[in-house]
């Protein structure tokens, strides 16, 4: 009896040529195709209507087994792949939903605080733990920004402050200022789909209706003008950051702290002199190559 399982070929190609391998693959018969970074290179949430792609992408093709990969191999159109596997490898069977969910355990960040995903238990009951599982909106405390922004509220953040987290993504950041003392967040993404994610997660992680409130950009730019609170919070990236300098620090009340992420280290610089004139920002933080900026709003 044969193996339940399928055979795997791997190509490395580009963003332009793509759509080509990929149609010429399903083509060919596979049952299906998945892409990988092939360049350690890093990929945040996209904005509206973009689909992100890296530069050096790894396409891995399944087929049935049985079938005879070598004239794939062979007659693969070159100029559509930077690189292709000399021959097709096997994949085993195996109960995939499970082998997802094991790669996401409970992550520690700071002293307190315990990001858990829904299948596991909390390390520690009586720490402070907010349940949140891998999806689509960014933000799940896995990724060097959204780490390090946690472990900076768990380490400074004190109770009875107001914040707002712009770009919130999966609302991991006001949902953990919260649960850590914050008496009132606001949430706002450019993202229906973050907005939903947040609203989903602090229903979840058991957030009063009355302590968070979750905006489009739209309706708070226009329905509902945000009023100035005593955090910012931004981890999205160093051009938004660089362009939505005004907004954010309109949003911060005289003394309040301010808190970028998203940027890479080599970014910093231009963003602390763009803030200069408001906040005086200073590296806490450095993680994997990203860098967390944090001030104080200046008085004026």
């Amino acid at each position: 009896m044969t193996d339940p399982g399928w055979q795997e070929l791997r190509f490395s190609t580009t963003p332009d040529q793509l759509e080509n391998l990929e149609s010429w693959l399903f083509e060919q018969g596979a049952l299906a195709v998945t892409l990988e970074d092939n360049a350690d290179e890093p990929l945040l949430e996209p904005g509206p209507g973009e689909t992100p792609l890296w530069q050096n992408i790894k396409l891995v093709a399944l087929f049935e087994v049985g079938i005879n990969l070598s004239p794939i191999l062979a007659n693969v159109p070159q100029q559509w792949v930077t690189a292709a596997a000399d021959a097709a490898n096997f994949v085993p069977d195996q109960d995939w939903e499970r082998a997802w969910m094991a790669d996401f355990k409970p992550l520690q960040m700071g002293t307190r605080l315990w990001i858990c995903p829904s299948w596991c238990d909390p390390p520690d009951p009586h720490a402070v733990n907010i349940q949140l599982d891998p999806g689509l909106a960014f933000g799940t405390g896995t990724h060097p920004t959204t780490a390090m922004c946690l472990a900076e509220l768990d380490a400074t953040i004190r109770p009875g402050v107001t914040l707002i987290d712009y770009g919130c993504g999966s609302g991991i950041l006001a949902i953990a200022g919260l649960k850590l003392g914050a008496i009132k967040a606001i949430a706002v993404d450019n993202d229906p789909q973050a907005v939903t994610a947040t609203r989903d997660n602090a229903q979840r992680n058991a957030i009063a209706p009355e302590q968070l409130d979750v905006f489009l950009v739209p309706q708070a730019d226009n329905q509902r003008p945000l009023q100035p609170v005593d955090w910012v919070i931004a981890n999205i990236l160093a051009g938004p950051l660089e362009a939505l300098a005004p907004t954010l620090i309109d949003l911060l009340n005289p003394g309040g702290r301010l808190m970028l992420a998203g940027l890479l280290a080599e970014q910093a610089a231009v963003l602390i002199e763009v803030y200069k004139p408001w906040v005086a920002l200073r590296a806490v933080q450095e993680k994997e190559g990203w860098t967390l900026l944090v001030g104080e709003k200046l008085p004026h």
